[in-house]
This record gives C-alpha cells, sequence and structure tokens, in this order.
C-alpha cells in the first residue's frame, strides 16, 4: 500500500470535493513537509482531500446549506492513526531499512529512534527479535510475513516490570518522496519501497497458555505418577522363568493411558502373565486400569483357566465404566507342559520364539475386548518350552498413524527374532527397534519372558519325578516309598525329607478317598522350592474345615496347610482336579 495515501472513510461518506475547483485550488502545490519524527510524504499534506473538506466549512463549524457534514476519517494523518495505536509499530524503507516512523506505544517500549538511521544501527530491538532477515524477505517478494509470540524482556505494560510476548507482522508499503531530510545521505528523495513493522501485544494470550500447559503438565503427572502407582513396584520371579517389563508414557503433548502388565505366581510352579490397556486417555483411564488389574489378580488366586479369567472380568469391566473398552491377555505357565495356556480379549497376538529362534504368532482363539458382555471365550496353548521366550506388548509399540499395524506386527517379529540376552535386555532392543523414544505420541508396556534351557549345575537344581498311582491298597505304600527315594536321592534334609514324605502321604490319602482314578503323584524341585502335587480325575476342589475330635477324617487338608509354605487346588483341562503344596527350600539348599 501506499503510505502517504492511505486513507479509510466511514461507510454512507461520499468524496464530492474531489470535483469542486475551490477544494482543489486550496490543496498545496509544493511537496508537503514530513513533520516531526515522521516518515517521509506523511506530513499533513499526505492527504490533501481531507483538508479541502475542512477548508469548506465556516468558521464557526457550520457549512453551507445542504454540505454533507458525515464525520470522516480522511481528515485523520497516518500519524493520527498509528499514533494512537496500542500496538507497536515501526516505519522503515529501503535496503538498509532506514527508519522513516516509530509510534510511540513503540517509543515506551523500546524508547524513541531517530529518522534516518538503518535499523541494524538504530533498532537493534528488531535484530534481536530476529525480524532483520525477515525485512529482507518482505522487501524482496512483496509479502508480508508474520512471527509469533516473541519475547520482549521489560515489555509487558508501561512498568516494564514484566516480559511481553508480541507477535509481529512485517507488511510491504510504499514510502513517497519528501523535503530533505537533515542527513543529506538520508534524505528520502524519491519513493521508496519500506516495510511496516506491527507489534500485537500477546502477552496475555501467551500467559494463559502458559498457564494452560502447566495445568495440563501437572495433571499428566498426577495420571503418571498414578498410572506407575498401579503397576507392579517389583515384578514376581517365578522359579523357571526369567521376566522383566517396562512401561514408557507417552510424550509429554500426548495424556497417559492405561497400559499394565502382571506376573503372578500361582504355585505349583505355574505362573500367571497378563498384560492389557485400557483405550482412553488421563487419570480416568489409569483408574480402571487399576481396578481391572487388582480384579486379575483376584480371579488369578481361584487358578482358574484363562478363559474363565476373562469372562469374569468381561462382567465387571462392564460394571466398572461400561463406556471404557479394555483389550487384555491372560496366560499361565506351567513348566510340568511346558506350553502357555492364554486367553485373548481383543488384544494383539502373543510372540513366541522357539529354541531354534523362529518367532511364530498365538494363533486364535481372540475374542471381543472387555466390557462388550454376550461373548463366551475360549483358551489357546503354544509350546514354551526351555530356550523359548515370548513377549507380550500393548498397541503402542506397533501401531503408527500411516502404516497397517499388521506392519508393526512384523516389525517387531523381526526385532525379536534378533533379540538377545536377558529379558531386561530384550525389552530395551525391541523399544529401540521400533523407534520408541520419549516423545512418542502413544504409551507403551512390554512384557518379556524366557525358558531357560539349564545345563550343568543349574540343571541340578531343576528335577521332575512323578508316580502313576492305579488305587487299592498298595497305593498309599507305594507313594511313601516312591517318595522318601526320589527325596533322598535329591539330597534334601531329614527334616524337609520327613516333610516331603508326610505332604505326599496326606494328598496321595485325600485322593483315594475322594477322588477317582487316574491319580498321579508328581514331586518338583526348584532351585528356590520343593512341590508336591497329587491329580485325580474328580473335579470337586478340597477345602479346609475344622475337623470335632470325634472326626474319623477331614484333618489331611489341616496338616498340608500347617506343615507347607503354601499349598491349593485347581481344576485340569482335562475334567479332575490337581491339589498341591511346597516347601520353601533353605537359601544354601538353593545354591
Amino acid at each position: 500500500m501506499n503510505f502517504t495515501r492511505w486513507s479509510a472513510r466511514l461507510p454512507g461518506t461520499q468524496r464530492r470535493g474531489a470535483a469542486r475547483p475551490d477544494r482543489a485550488s486550496a490543496a498545496p502545490s509544493g511537496p508537503a513537509a514530513p513533520s516531526a519524527g515522521g516518515p517521509p510524504g506523511a506530513g499533513h499534506g499526505a492527504v490533501p482531500a481531507a483538508r479541502a473538506e475542512r477548508s469548506g466549512s465556516g468558521a464557526d463549524g457550520a457549512g453551507a446549506p445542504g454540505q454533507d457534514h458525515t464525520p470522516s476519517v480522511d481528515a485523520l494523518s497516518v500519524h493520527d492513526i498509528l499514533g494512537k495505536v496500542p500496538a507497536l509499530v515501526a516505519v522503515v524503507y529501503g535496503p538498509e531499512h532506514r527508519i522513516a516512523y516509530v509510534n510511540g506505544a513503540y517509543a515506551t517500549v523500546f524508547g524513541p529512534r531517530p529518522p534516518g538511521a538503518t535499523a541494524r544501527e538504530a533498532l537493534p530491538e528488531l535484530d534481536a527479535l530476529g525480524l532483520l532477515p525477515l525485512m529482507d524477505q518482505v522487501l524482496r517478494s512483496g509479502r508480508p510475513r508474520t512471527v509469533k509470540a516473541r519475547r520482549v524482556p521489560g515489555g509487558a505494560g508501561a512498568d516494564q516490570s514484566r516480559d511481553g510476548y508480541y507477535t509481529f507482522t512485517c507488511t510491504p508499503i510504499e514510502v513517497a518522496a519528501s523535503g530533505p531530510a537533515p542527513d543529506p545521505e538520508v534524505a528520502c528523495v524519491a519513493p521508496h519501497k519500506g516495510v511496516l513493522v506491527f507489534g500485537a501485544d500477546v502477552t496475555d494470550q501467551v500467559e494463559s497458555t502458559e498457564r494452560l500447559r502447566a495445568a495440563e503438565a501437572r495433571q499428566r503427572a498426577a495420571a503418571v505418577t498414578l498410572q506407575r502407582s498401579l503397576l507392579p513396584q517389583e515384578l514376581e520371579q517365578p522359579d523357571d522363568l526369567r521376566v522383566a517389563a517396562t512401561y514408557q508414557p507417552g510424550g509429554t503433548d500426548a495424556a497417559v493411558g492405561g497400559d499394565w502388565y502382571d506376573v503372578i505366581t500361582l504355585g505349583a510352579g505355574r505362573t500367571a502373565l497378563v498384560i492389557g490397556d485400557v483405550m482412553g486417555r488421563g487419570v480416568r483411564a489409569a483408574a480402571v486400569m487399576g481396578q481391572l488389574r487388582t480384579a486379575v489378580r483376584a480371579y488369578a488366586r481361584l487358578d482358574l483357566p484363562p478363559h474363565e479369567v476373562l469372562q469374569l472380568l468381561d462382567g465387571l469391566a462392564a460394571e466398572i465404566d461400561a463406556s471404557q473398552i479394555a483389550t487384555c491377555v491372560y496366560a499361565v505357565h506351567d513348566p510340568n507342559e511346558g506350553r502357555l495356556v492364554y486367553a485373548s480379549a481383543g488384544h494383539l497376538p502373543i510372540l513366541v520364539r522357539d529354541a531354534e529362534g523362529t518367532v511364530h504368532r498365538a494363533a486364535e482363539p481372540t475374542g471381543p475386548p472387555l466390557g462388550t458382555g454376550g461373548w463366551l471365550h475360549t483358551s489357546g496353548s503354544v509350546p514354551l518350552g526351555p530356550g523359548s521366550a515370548a513377549v507380550l506388548y500393548t498397541d503402542g509399540l506397533v501401531e503408527r498413524r500411516d502404516k497397517d499395524i499388521d506392519h508393526g506386527v512384523e516389525a517387531l517379529e523381526r526385532a525379536f527374532a534378533g533379540a538377545t540376552g536377558a529379558p531386561d535386555i530384550i525389552c530395551d532392543r525391541l523399544l529401540r527397534a521400533l523407534g520408541i523414544s520419549t516423545d512418542h505420541d502413544d504409551d507403551v508396556a512390554v512384557l518379556v519372558l524366557q525358558h531357560p534351557a539349564r545345563t550343568g549345575h543349574d540343571a541340578e537344581l531343576f528335577h521332575n519325578a512323578a508316580l502313576e498311582l492305579h488305587g487299592g491298597t498298595e497305593a498309599a505304600p507305594r507313594a511313601r516309598a516312591f517318595a522318601s527315594g526320589v527325596l533322598a536321592s535329591w539330597r534334601f534334609s531329614p527334616e524337609l525329607h520327613d516333610l516331603g514324605v508326610l505332604a505326599a502321604s496326606e494328598l496321595v490319602a485325600n485322593s483315594l478317598q475322594h477322588g477317582t482314578p487316574p491319580m498321579r503323584l508328581r514331586l518338583r524341585r526348584t532351585d528356590r522350592r520343593l512341590i508336591v502335587e497329587v491329580t485325580d480325575g474328580d473335579d470337586h476342589l478340597p477345602r479346609r474345615r475344622r475337623a470335632e475330635p470325634v472326626d474319623e477324617a477331614g484333618r489331611g487338608i489341616s496338616i498340608i496347610a500347617t506343615i507347607a509354605s503354601a499349598w491349593g487346588s485347581r481344576r485340569t483341562p482335562g475334567g479332575g482336579k490337581a491339589v498341591w503344596c511346597e516347601f520353601a527350600l533353605p537359601r544354601e539348599s538353593g545354591e
């Protein structure tokens, strides 16, 4: 725009004086001298039409009859307008950006500036704000450019007690010719291209935004703290497995989600492994996650098959919050079977790497997410023998906005196939291989388990022995003799030997009295405990009860609960039950 000809009129006004000869003669014929401190060509002669309209009125302000007295801003000079604008305004011209004009708001923040001096010398604040290169671009391109929320030290308010923030817009203009300047070398004697620098005060908006961000950061920190406090502070370490897990919340711009994991020792060497994801954000998702994790641990104590645990969890999820959908995988590892039995509620498949290094996806069954109801979950299984490893994970590890999730799972398969070392090292390698960093936009939970192949001294600490019992009066003596011989060969102390034989005798007697064939006695030794387990074909689980002095039965389970470190029972998949007890080994016996 032409800076010296910039004018505006209110709606409804007419420029009828443009054709009147008396107004034309009232206009000055020579070039107008610039006002003090103003831009070249921006003096009172910058808008001659406005001056002519004023000269047409009488001394008392009354014009001729019928004359239009509609108020007009044509009579205002550019100085009048820009001088009253609360924003910062500076006008420069030429390739060196020589000062033509600064308004009062600009002088209040940065101080007065001498006309004619170059911006680099007299407007160092523009250089500090990085505006000089931007002004060069505006001169070359003829297009306005804007930079947002630049900090100006002491630029907020007249007292300059705090820093201010301004959004600067640089607009190309034309500065017309004017009279001689005090310094002939900087006189504007011909029209020049210039730049209008306009700084709008956005301090309040920036501070409000910062307060909002700080509040969001506090809320996110609270959610992350809640999330981490609801996750296991220390993973249980099973005898037969090596387990590690990691949780990484999303970046600072992402609200924390509801990812969780857990490891639960079920007894008799069996271990439950859980991973899940609440499809939500913030404190609410973390709270729902905490309730689901607590419920999983409670249901796990019932030692139910995985699909029954998910069935119970499905109903609970709908009661907690019907609007929150969660996915979950619940898996149980039994070292005696060498398999991982699992059930999935809408979750991503478990990846298993066998002893040869080949990675397999755990196949169906996969049911809908928790909380949907009306679905009967089923269990599946995958081999997990010595030398094998498995990884359970949430979608944040493999899902990307620009790719199909199957591509992410395939990338994880490739990374898992080459990831070696301890489980915690594998977790770190998988995160790096999948590009998970601190600014990742989603939560990530990873659970890695290994069933190590033990050799040498470690192999001597893990033993199994089993005896098939066919019933009859000879079953109990055979079981006692078998247990005594096995425990003696495992070189247990006499006290532990006797306790193990007593436990085997009581469990077998209980099975003979209340169970049905087939029956089996299994003894298992790990580096930390001795496990005695008896299975039979009857699915009625025993319970501990107080036997009266006259009762001839009902004391077996009470004896087991008294002498053993732990005991329990569960139904077996093919029908029947297993009753077990375990004894903690003295520390020196496990070394």
